[in-house]
């Protein structure tokens, strides 16, 4: 194969641009949700949006809240107001890293 007919073969006019990507354009209404009801499998993926965006995130916060108010308590230690700032800060923190590795390993 030559490089004069790879090049013809990728031409950047054919190429998508993001916006018509993730079906943002405003020629193309974002209708996804409404198209995947049609699907037999696709009528649940709003759900697992939902769970997977909302739920998961809440319940590993209050777990690891919990486990955290756990071990203060049985140690008999009082939680300064700043401490608790921290540990809420280190919490998002550490969600949001998390978070953006998900998103890494989906590219």
């Amino acid at each position: 194969m030559s490089m004069s007919y790879a090049a013809k073969e990728f031409q950047t006019s054919e190429l998508d641009t993001v916006a018509n990507v993730i079906s943002l354009t405003p020629t193309d209404p974002l209708n996804t949700f409404a198209e995947m009801w049609k699907h037999k499998f696709g009528k649940f993926f709003p759900i697992f949006i939902l769970v997977m965006g909302v739920l998961a995130p809440l319940t590993s916060g209050v777990v690891s809240s919990a486990a955290v108010a756990f071990v203060y308590r049985a140690s008999s230690l009082q939680m300064q107001p700043l401490y608790a700032l921290i540990w809420g800060v280190g919490q998002t923190f550490l969600a949001a890293c998390i978070g953006f590795t998900r998103i890494l390993a989906t590219l």
